[in-house]
């Protein structure tokens, strides 16, 4: 959603810029373009690749920080810092999906890890081998809204220990025989991706702390990929902004913006992207 970013943050000649999931630097490059090569540039991200890949990409251009947004942005607001542009695309990275010894891929055999920093400890074996039944079944249920979740959980837990991924998507696609448009693996893949790094407290946790982090008459972009998320990112802006007094913010967008047809034609994946974007308003005190 590079058009949609650009336009809702709308950079200037001057503007400080924070990415929260700089990636491999494709929004940043964009934005950066435009706002001049003096202005502070802080690009953040919790994958050792990507930071190498923004440090050959960037140099010293921008400052990176390796940590995860919301660690990463309790720091920024503790130092006192504020940005005129802050974007976060909560989206998997093309790279992780691709690269089936990081284990996401559905279609590809590889490792149940799924950490997007291979620093911490919890890794979806440690889930999928580990956890009781009943645990298993609560996170397919509440972060894949799968509706066999207690099927697909004692299956597996019947198949311990599960090896790779190729055999946990066997597992999950027979619960659901016959054709599907999408893999019928896909909901347990997610639900365990967000459950290994946290990406729903991730992400509560960071809203009110990127409202802070704006400056007065900065803006917030943020794309989700699934409908929990929307759904904290709606909550979030919606009880900063509207027509009250105090409100922080005004709100750019009134419903999600989706992608243009033709960015879908061309990456499939972007397809379930939503993007939300908000000013901070200038007021005193702020």
């Amino acid at each position: 959603m590079l058009d949609e970013v650009l336009h809702y943050l709308d950079p200037q000649a001057g503007d400080s810029y924070l990415d929260l999931t700089a990636g491999y630097g494709g929004h940043a490059a964009l934005i950066l373009e435009r706002t001049g090569s003096l202005t502070p540039a802080t690009l953040v991200d919790r994958d050792q690749a990507a930071i190498d890949a923004l440090r050959q990409r960037f140099g010293r251009r921008a400052e990176l920080r390796h940590a995860d947004f919301l660690s990463a942005s309790r720091e920024l607001a503790a130092e006192g810092r504020r940005y005129n542009l802050i974007l976060a695309d909560l989206g998997t990275s093309s790279p992780h999906l691709n690269d089936a010894h990081r284990g996401f891929a559905i279609n590809r055999p590889g490792p149940l890890d799924m950490r997007m920093d291979r620093r911490q400890l919890l890794t979806a074996a440690d889930i999928v081998n580990g956890w009781k039944a009943e645990d298993l079944a609560h996170v397919l249920r509440q972060y894949g809204q799968e509706p066999r979740a207690r099927q697909i959980a004692e299956a597996i837990v019947a198949a311990r220990p599960v090896a790779d991924t190729s055999q946990l998507a066997a597992i999950a696609a027979k619960a659901w025989p016959g054709r599907s448009r999408v893999h019928p693996a896909t909901r347990t893949f997610q639900a365990l991706r967000i459950a290994v790094n946290d990406e729903l407290g991730q992400l509560s946790g960071s809203l009110p702390l990127w409202i802070e982090l704006l400056a007065p008459g900065g803006r917030l972009a943020v794309i989700s990929f699934h409908s929990l998320e929307d759904r904290l990112v709606k909550q979030a802006l919606q009880a900063a902004g509207g027509n009250r007094y105090d409100a922080e913010l005004r709100l750019l967008t009134k419903r999600p913006v989706r992608p243009g047809s033709t960015e879908t034609v061309h990456n499939p994946r972007a397809r379930s992207a939503k993007l939300r974007a908000a000013v901070k308003i200038n007021k005193k005190g702020n």
